[in-house]
């Protein structure tokens, strides 16, 4: 057993060297008011030292189970020198351990990995992965540790990977692995902190609590692998990993289910997840999270274009500025505000203040600089663009919207040679990842390719469940060519299905040589906001139509001659 000095709280895990309270070096020796043993020397001694330092020890107040045994007679000194080499074993051990791992070495990087719902309920992942998240989200607001972000570590959610691999793909030097299991009302979670260099493990722990204590155990888990990474928290930290934004425990629980769903990605989990996050606001009006939860599920629902940007963007910026007066610390909503402007507004200065300031509230959150990098590649500012993207990689190296991002930087920077190469890079990460194929089909079709610019965008299809789709954009592309497919786009809306239609079509009158209509539909995409037009600056494909009076007017009303 080990004893803080300093606060008395004793410990049963002989591995750790520190106190998680206050980082004081912690004593070897039992919980009484007798003088303990140092586990350590403040300096590495001889073992000769050491042998020395036990004889003097050993002979006045010999070691016994149960603390400082009266002086051994003769006949026991065997005994005592059998102990006395115990000690003197266990000391080099200890001696080791400790200037292996360093004295209060901290680690400046961490991956939280998905912890695994033991539950036996796969209803309940949305617990297991909502911890995962809220942890990974009160680590992150350590500006001294470097944590990665959810759509990196969950990647490895249901595989079997060890510890030293995970630590060199991400680049990290911890990882945390953790499991949530049930038994009736209580939630029992296992946690174990692994130095990704050498496999060994820094720290463990179960937590075992009443699930009306949810809010108060995630608070308590942030606080115990926060202090292990770090030997000492400012005041100012750890009211930073102590803020749940809520006390109310179904109101937490809702909010993790929202989240669970809004990470789906697809249209129905979105509207489930506003019923979730609906239902977390009506229980405590003043969770800022859940706030953030609506903004961002509706800007998503109209960006993706599963709800008219008319409707739903106005939505998701209330739900934001609700959340940032609610909270001004949050980066969350400063960022949908942000790409909001970006997107609906087409006010790229507005933006840019917004991405700006979410930066500067948590400098760890990749989507902040992915968003600021497309506004940026947006605004045709290449350079800084580039730098932004680099910092959300370095941050999230294998997120999928980032490394997807980054491709399309490249198209729209006409480096087609680098796109090339970095949407095959997004697609071996995950080749079930719709929209890398679809502007990888883009990429093909710039390059003349066309053949491999219908399959892909054929495959985009394939993948998002429209088979019908795919096969009529290759029998169309058999029969009458790429022409044929061109006046497919322009006619029949049959395979396009969602509100950016317009921006699909416009290219396809450019390549058709019908300017007229090419206007004609960019102006409509200008009437409902249609987030497409965004890129209007910069997109290879309107080339053609650049220096036409019309397209000068069209850059006036959108901002984007600045």
């Amino acid at each position: 057993m080990k004893r803080c000095p300093d606060c008395g709280r004793d410990y049963n895990d002989d591995s750790l060297s520190f106190c998680l309270d206050d980082g004081a070096e912690l004593l070897f020796g039992p919980a009484t008011d007798e003088p303990a043993t140092a586990i350590m020397p403040s300096e590495q001694v001889s073992n000769e030292q050491a042998t020395q330092t036990f004889d003097q020890i050993s002979r006045a107040h010999p070691i016994t189970e149960t603390g400082l045994a009266p002086v051994l007679p003769a006949k026991n000194s065997i005994i005592a020198a059998m102990i006395g080499i115990i000690v003197i074993s266990a000391l080099g051990i200890g001696s080791y351990l400790y200037y292996a791992r360093g004295p209060g070495k901290q680690f400046d990087s961490i991956a939280v990995m998905p912890f695994a719902n033991e539950t036996g309920n796969s209803d309940m992942d949305y617990l297991s992965d909502g911890m995962t998240e809220s942890l990974i989200r009160a680590l992150s607001q350590l500006p001294e540790i470097s944590v990665k972000a959810r759509s990196s570590v969950f990647r490895y959610k249901g595989k079997d990977s060890d510890a030293k691999s995970v630590a060199k793909e991400l680049g990290v030097q911890a990882v945390l692995n953790g499991s949530v299991s049930q038994r009736g009302d209580r939630i029992i979670l296992n946690l174990e902190l692994i130095n990704g260099e050498n496999e060994n493990v820094i720290w463990a722990d179960q937590y075992d609590r009443n699930a009306s204590e949810l809010v108060a155990l995630q608070n308590d888990i942030a606080r115990d692998v926060s202090r292990t990474l770090r030997s000492k928290l400012t005041a100012a930290d750890q009211q930073k990993i102590a803020n749940n934004y809520t006390t109310n425990p179904e109101a937490y629980r809702l909010y993790l289910q929202g989240r669970f769903y809004w990470n789906k990605r697809e249209e129905n989990d979105f509207r489930r997840s506003i019923e979730y996050f609906d239902q977390a606001v009506a229980i405590d009006p003043k969770y800022a999270l859940a706030h953030a939860g609506l903004a961002d599920a509706y800007a998503l629902l109209a960006t993706f274009g599963y709800m008219p940007p008319r409707e739903g963007s106005p939505k998701a910026l209330q739900y934001a500025r609700q959340a940032m007066a609610l909270d001004p610390t949050l980066a969350e909503p400063h960022t949908t505000i942000a790409y909001l402007s970006q997107t609906y507004s087409y006010d790229l200065e507005a933006a840019e203040v917004e991405f700006k300031r979410a930066i500067e509230l948590n400098p760890s959150y990749a989507t902040a600089h992915q968003w600021y990098a497309e506004m940026l590649t947006c605004s045709g500012r290449f350079d800084e663009a580039l730098a932004e993207f680099h910092r959300a990689l370095e941050l999230e190296p294998l997120s999928l919207p980032i490394n997807w991002d980054l491709s399309r930087f490249y198209y729209m920077s006409r480096r087609y040679d680098e796109s090339l190469a970095q949407h095959r890079k997004t697609i071996e990460l995950d080749p079930g990842f719709a929209r890398a194929h679809r502007t990888f089909s883009e990429l093909y079709k710039v390059k003349g390719d066309y053949a491999n610019a219908i399959e892909e965008r054929a495959r985009y299809f394939d993948l998002i469940s429209q088979p019908k789709e795919a096969a009529l954009i290759r029998s169309t592309f058999a029969k009458g060519g790429w022409p044929g497919f061109l006046r497919l786009l322009t006619g029949s809306r049959s395979v396009l299905t969602d509100s950016n239609n317009g921006w699909v079509a416009a290219k396809a009158y450019i390549d058709l040589g019908d300017k007229d209509n090419a206007f004609a539909e960019l102006n409509k995409l200008y009437e409902i906001h249609g987030s497409s037009l965004g890129w209007l600056k910069v997109e290879p494909q309107l080339d053609p139509l650049r220096g036409d009076p019309r397209f000068d007017e069209l850059l006036r009303k959108t901002g984007f001659t600045k």
